[in-house]
């Protein structure tokens, strides 16, 4: 609380004694996009008196566009990682530090500029972030669940700390809700059942999420790693393999945007995909008639996913409007819907620190359900490090030219044709 309010306040200045006007959150995964949805859907009740913005990709090309225009006197770096080797983090970071010393031609800039969320105090220290500058957080906190401690710091930054304390609010209201309501009467137990039945039982291989609410633009791929992180697995917790499906693969995009995209397979294609169409009562920002727009077009396609329409209705609603009787012959069969697409809706009085915290912290306690239910572990992710593994050793092989045979002929293949073009 104490340093986000410095930040805001002015009170924490660069080497050359200015103001930070602009804060970098440099971080991926759990570290990243929590911190970024919740900033970005909580825009309307930000002051502006910092500017917050995120850098995740190891691509040079974003670290690069969000440097560009910044003032190096006048921003702080915030390093999130839990274990501080994760490392396009670190590749990202040492890029950050190279452009602020080469700006201020002094290493000790560093101690102004550069702060750090993990739990891993001594590699935060030989990076070279002063010991009061980082921040501690548990190491036993998956990313994906981490927004709520100190990786909130940009969010904290950002909204200030008495928003930030709503946002644990809202999300300590569901937590009491989780633990005390009956299981009938269970939100995220309510949820974790139906995505069971529909992925595990009926065979729906994705479920996509379709917020119709501008705001929440990020929410989709927030809730695709906190859901397929976490349940995307084919053994239980005993070590035994799992024949069943698990977890549906997570997708999404703002509704509106998605009703002139892939609506279409929604309704008419032979795989089911469930839907959760999350909405508000009110907007953030009321511009005359345009909510109830929007909101006529999530009723009416939670009504269409369910009722559908058949061919009988087709034909008359064809024969009402005059068409010719080979014309309905022709076409009756590429109007029918048939309906019975499962959906969730879920409406909030407005999109608040509150009830995001709320709907983000139901939508954890589901994935835990789901977890129970499935018999499977849903705080660890071994599949993301392999790949990590085999990264770290072709990196060092692209870097020294010496190609490693031991890799398979399709990977070798690969790996000569991208150092034939450089």
């Amino acid at each position: 609380k104490t340093f986000s309010e410095k930040v805001r306040q002015g009170l924490w200045s660069g080497y050359s004694g200015k103001r930070i006007t602009d804060v970098v959150n440099i971080g991926v995964g759990g570290s990243n996009l929590g911190p970024q949805m919740v900033t970005e859907a909580l825009d309307q009740y930000s002051d502006n008196s910092v500017n917050v913005h995120y850098v995740s990709n190891v691509d040079g090309t974003q670290i690069a566009n969000v440097l560009r225009p910044l003032n190096p006197e006048k921003v702080l770096f915030i390093v999130s990682s839990k274990t501080f080797t994760t490392t396009e983090t670190m590749t990202n970071a040492r890029t950050a530090m190279k452009w602020l010393v080469s700006s201020s031609f002094d290493q000790s800039a560093i101690a102004q500029h550069f702060v750090a969320v993990s739990s891993n105090k001594k590699n935060a220290m030989e990076f070279g972030i002063a010991e009061e500058n980082i921040f501690d957080m548990w190491d036993w906190v998956g990313g994906r669940f981490s927004l709520w401690s100190a990786i909130g710091l940009p969010i904290a930054i950002d909204l200030g700390f008495e928003r930030f304390i709503e946002l644990l609010e809202g999300a300590h209201e569901i937590d009491q809700h989780f633990c005390n309501t009956p299981l009938a009467e269970n939100a995220p137990v309510i949820l974790a059942l139906l995505s069971v039945w529909n992925c595990t039982f009926l065979g729906a291989q994705s479920q996509a999420i379709l917020p119709y609410d501008q705001t929440l633009h990020m929410l989709s791929a927030y809730l695709q790693q906190a859901e397929m992180e976490s349940n995307g697995k084919s053994v239980s917790w005993d070590g035994d393999s799992i024949s069943y499906p698990t977890v549906p693969s997570i997708w999404g995009e703002l509704g509106i945007n998605g009703q002139h995209a892939f609506y279409q397979y929604l309704h008419q294609s032979n795989n089911v995909v469930p839907a959760d169409f999350i909405g508000s009562v009110e907007s953030v920002t009321p511009v005359h008639g345009h909510h109830e727009t929007l909101m006529a077009n999530f009723f009416a396609q939670t009504q269409a996913l369910m009722q559908g329409v058949n061919e009988t209705q087709v034909r008359a609603d064809l024969k009402a409007k005059g068409r010719t009787q080979d014309y309905i012959d022709k076409v009756a069969p590429h109007k029918v819907h048939k309906g019975n697409r499962p959906t969730n809706t879920i409406l909030m009085k407005r999109i608040s620190p509150r009830s995001l915290g709320s709907l983000i912290a139901m939508y954890e306690h589901k994935i835990f359900v789901q977890g129970i239910i499935l018999q499977i572990c849903s705080f660890d992710q071994w599949g993301v490090e392999l790949g990590k593994g085999l990264a770290n050793n072709i990196q060092a092989e692209l870097s020294s030219g010496n190609l490693n045979n031991q890799h398979d002929s399709s990977t070798i293949g690969l790996i000569n044709f991208y150092q034939s073009y450089k």
